[in-house]
């Protein structure tokens, strides 16, 4: 089945891929971008220019989308970006919830970060406020909770898999580990597909990491030539501020925490 997918941050760290995966996969995708990001975006997307923070720019460009993506976010949050986390994750999100809602939209995607959890706490403050607004919007939504995104320039935490080895055997550390697990780039953009592909048969669908982790499409692997060499890695710090992929708070809590 074809969808219509209107993604709010495709510019982003996973933005790119998922536009480029779905693209391959034959849906029509409308990526909402600013003029300055829009060469970032694979052949193909159909191009939404606007700002992210007032829907007004582009809400009725939304419609006929089937699925609306949400991935907007502050680039490398930190404890201390506890207003712009508010002026933008917040703030974008009340705006695609609106737009979505006005477009009928069938689907609500929202990446969100995994939570509890001991570090950010004025960012997942507000990422559990943005999980609460999609929730009593009515809308049917699947929100995925990734903790610590692998990518280009973010191998790092790689080194700490033993330790995680560890505490996924330890009956008092086990859930926590395992809901706080790394993911790459690459099961978080199956995972964003196999979401798209199968919308929940309820009102809400939770996805923690280790169903993450399970992800298994074969879309997102067939990417790479989908992306323009030109498109500059997000890892290395998004071209714009306001269409990050949220998978750069998980980078900077998993700092806090190492």
């Amino acid at each position: 089945m074809q969808h219509t997918v209107f993604i709010a941050g495709a510019t982003g760290y996973m933005g790119v891929r998922l536009s480029a995966a779905l693209i391959n996969k034959g849906d029509i995708v409308r990526a909402l971008t600013r003029p300055a990001s829009a060469g970032r975006l694979p052949a193909g997307c159909r191009i939404v220019q606007g700002d992210a923070l007032d829907s007004r720019s582009w809400a009725e460009m939304v419609r006929p989308a089937d699925t609306f993506v949400h991935l907007v976010g502050t680039p490398h949050p930190a404890p201390w970006k506890g207003r712009e986390f508010i002026a933008v994750d917040l703030a974008s999100l009340k705006e695609s919830v609106a737009a979505a809602l006005d477009a009928r939209v069938g689907h609500f995607i929202y990446v969100s970060v995994a939570h509890p959890a001991p570090v950010m706490k004025a960012y997942i403050g507000v990422r559990t406020e943005c999980e609460r607004i999609i929730r009593e919007s009515g809308l049917r939504a699947t929100i995925l909770r990734p903790w610590y995104v692998l990518g280009p320039g973010h191998w790092w935490p790689v080194a700490l898999k033993p330790c995680y080895w560890l505490a996924e055997r330890m009956p008092a550390s086990r859930e926590s580990a395992l809901r706080l697990g790394l993911v790459t780039r690459e099961q978080m953009v199956n995972a964003l597909v196999e979401a798209v592909e199968q919308p929940p048969s309820g009102a809400l669908r939770i996805v923690e990491a280790p169903e993450i982790r399970r992800a298994t499409s074969s879309v997102a692997a067939g990417t790479r030539g989908a992306v323009p060499g030109s498109v500059r890695d997000a890892s290395a710090g998004p071209a714009t501020g306001r269409e990050s992929a949220p998978r750069e708070a998980a980078a900077q809590a998993g700092r806090r925490s190492a």
